[in-house]
């Protein structure tokens, strides 16, 4: 028995009273989703995509439609379905469809009316700041090759006195249409023309400076403003500073990548500053005043008797503005490391065995340690040397 075949209104999520382009705007997006190309090798996608094409075909069509919501799919099975032969897709123009959703996949992207105006591409470049210029922002000048309307043909590519012919291939109409066999029938595809790359015309006779292209590139100095709070990778758009456009279409703008060098002394993470300052053991115990380098200069901070190694403290608003508003920024966090002496005069050695006898005696708390275990040990635990009390000490 053969499977029985699903709802055409309900393949595509519809109900009965659907538009038009509610059918179209369906299948554009199970299309989309299900089709062979996107999933490679799923045939229950492949068995989606057929169902979903199926019932675009009826759906789309006014009479296969009617004829559908009378009958139901009795009204097709002198065709067949997809699981009896296949399903006639003679005739049907998906073109429209598949260039919507896959461009040139489905034979070339889609362009604006022949000879109609169409906006020049973006141009894009990198430039390179300090640390610190990122944070408060700054003006700086780029140098690059830009495009312009040629002077002597005004842009045309035409040699002056001539004008562009229209292309024989398209017709003027910068586009062709070929059909293509599928898995799901015949299908009728648009693509850009190759001759006059969708334009519509020819030049025949070309302009002597610009060699028919229409624009000629010089070299040029752009100032570019760089906001406060910029962050690496982020980009600036310079508006109409792109590629000039064609047929009267507005120029593409002018993007300016930036590229942040590191800081020898700050780290950033989003709006906050983050750096290290070492302090003295004698600050850390007594407590004291330090200087703090921040990207605002540097600040007089007093440490708390007792700061351990690893403290973090905050300086608020000493962070990154933010790109919205410069008058907000961030915080600055200090973590603040101990530093510990590795050269001592002998004066200063003694003094501070003198010190730690005042405050724990650590320097001797081994020693203590190891004879509470020898006394512990009774009969045999004294004598042998100092390593091999150790051991017993660690084994015990």
């Amino acid at each position: 028995m053969a499977e029985q075949k699903r709802d055409y209104y309900e393949v595509l999520g519809l109900g009965k009273d659907a538009s038009e382009e509610e059918i179209k705007k369906a299948y554009r997006k199970l299309a989309k989703k299900y089709h062979p190309d996107m999933n490679p090798g799923d045939k229950d996608a492949e068995a989606k995509f057929k169902e979903a094409s199926e019932a675009y075909a009826i759906l789309s069509d006014a009479e296969k439609r009617r004829q559908y919501d009378q009958f139901g799919h009795a009204a097709f099975d002198g065709t067949g379905g997809f699981g009896h032969g296949g399903f006639d897709f003679s005739g049907m123009d998906f073109g429209d469809i598949f260039g919507d959703l896959f461009g040139d996949m489905f034979g070339g992207g889609r362009r604006g009316p022949s000879g109609g105006p169409m906006r020049g591409a973006n141009v894009r470049t990198s430039l390179r700041i300090t640390f610190l210029e990122a944070v408060f922002g700054v003006k700086k000048e780029i140098t690059l090759n830009l495009k312009d309307p040629c002077p002597k043909c005004g842009g045309t590519g035409c040699k002056p006195g001539t004008s562009p012919k229209m292309c024989p291939k398209c017709g003027g109409k910068g586009q062709v249409v070929f059909t293509q066999q599928s898995f799901f029938g015949t299908v009728r595809n648009v693509q850009t023309c190759p001759d006059c790359s969708g334009s519509g015309k020819i030049i025949e006779d070309k302009c002597p400076d610009c060699g028919g292209a229409g624009y000629i590139s010089s070299r040029k100095t752009i100032e570019v403003s760089i906001p406060a709070g910029i962050d690496n990778g982020q980009s600036v758009r310079i508006r109409d500073k792109g590629e000039p456009g064609t047929g009267g279409g507005p120029r593409g703008d002018l993007l300016v990548e930036v590229i942040v060098e590191n800081h020898p002394v700050f780290m950033r993470q989003d709006y906050h500053i983050f750096s290290e300052v070492r302090i003295s053991y004698a600050v850390a115990a007594l407590g004291g005043s330090i200087v703090i380098d921040t990207v605002d200069g540097k600040v007089i901070y007093d440490v708390k008797a007792g700061t351990q190694t690893d403290t973090r403290i905050r300086l608020k608003g000493k962070g990154v503005p933010t790109i919205r508003d410069s008058s907000v920024r961030g915080d600055h966090y200090v973590t603040l490391v101990v530093d510990v002496p590795q050269k001592l005069s002998k004066e200063a050695k003694e003094l501070l065995r003198q010190f730690d006898a005042l405050t724990g005696d650590t320097l001797n708390e081994a020693e203590r340690a190891q004879k509470d275990t020898d006394a512990k040990g009774g009969k045999g635990a004294k004598g042998g040397n100092r390593e091999q009390r150790r051991k017993k000490f660690w084994k015990s």
